[in-house]
């Protein structure tokens, strides 16, 4: 008995020495060494991507967002995102609207998504016409009247963005010519020179518009 009891007390020792090492290793010093690596060598993209406006936090360049006024609807002095169709709303917390992400699973001759379709594409031909630029049907991109996958891309087409250069110029008392180097400023290629499309970041774009037209 002695000796079982021995062996028992040696094997839990061996045991519990084993949790207290792999406790340190793998729960404070790695967690601090991947910590540590990251705030060095990427601090933007380890904090979140975050960007600035006015020495505040107005969000990541990772997370599309929604531009809008008080009654709901969108604020054209600013650059539109994607639609955010199929995603939920927070009823929680109501800093925030969005709670989950996803697409609306609708397929392509699905009315409802048709109808949905129909409908963006109207506002954006009616939203982007100016006095002296006028939007044809044809002129509207996929992006600017369908969701992305997750419904939260933070990114348009350069062509979605050249759309609403007229519109955001007019709003915002700027030249067309003006606005539109801002945006081709903010045009992003392929990653890699082959991976992906060209992009513009909206919220990135936003900012800039608003630093422009505060200066101005």
């Amino acid at each position: 008995m002695n000796t079982s009891a021995g062996t028992t007390v040696r094997l839990l020792w061996a045991g519990l020495r084993a949790l207290i090492v792999l406790t340190v290793v793998t729960g404070v010093l790695y967690p601090l060494a991947v910590t540590g690596v990251a705030q060095a060598a990427f601090s933007h993209h380890a904090n979140g991507s975050e960007l600035t406006s006015d020495g505040k936090v107005v969000g990541s360049s990772l997370i599309g967002q929604t531009y809008l006024t008080e009654d709901g609807a969108p604020d054209l002095r600013w650059f539109q995102p994607r639609p955010s169709n199929g995603l939920g709303e927070n009823s929680v917390n109501t800093r925030y609207r969005l709670i989950l992400s996803g697409a609306t699973n609708l397929s392509g001759d699905n009315k409802e998504l048709i109808e949905q379709v129909r409908d963006a594409r109207a506002a954006v031909v009616k939203d982007n016409s100016t006095a002296t630029y006028t939007v044809r049907p044809s002129d509207v991109p996929a992006d600017a009247v369908t969701s992305s996958g997750s419904g939260l891309d933070p990114a348009i087409s350069p062509r979605y963005a050249d759309l609403q250069v007229h519109r955001v110029a007019q709003r915002n008392h700027l030249s067309p010519a003006r606005v539109q180097r801002l945006v081709d400023d903010h045009k992003d290629g392929r990653l890699l020179g082959f991976m992906g499309e060209p992009t513009v970041n909206v919220l990135e774009l936003d900012v800039a518009l608003r630093q422009l037209t505060s200066a101005s």
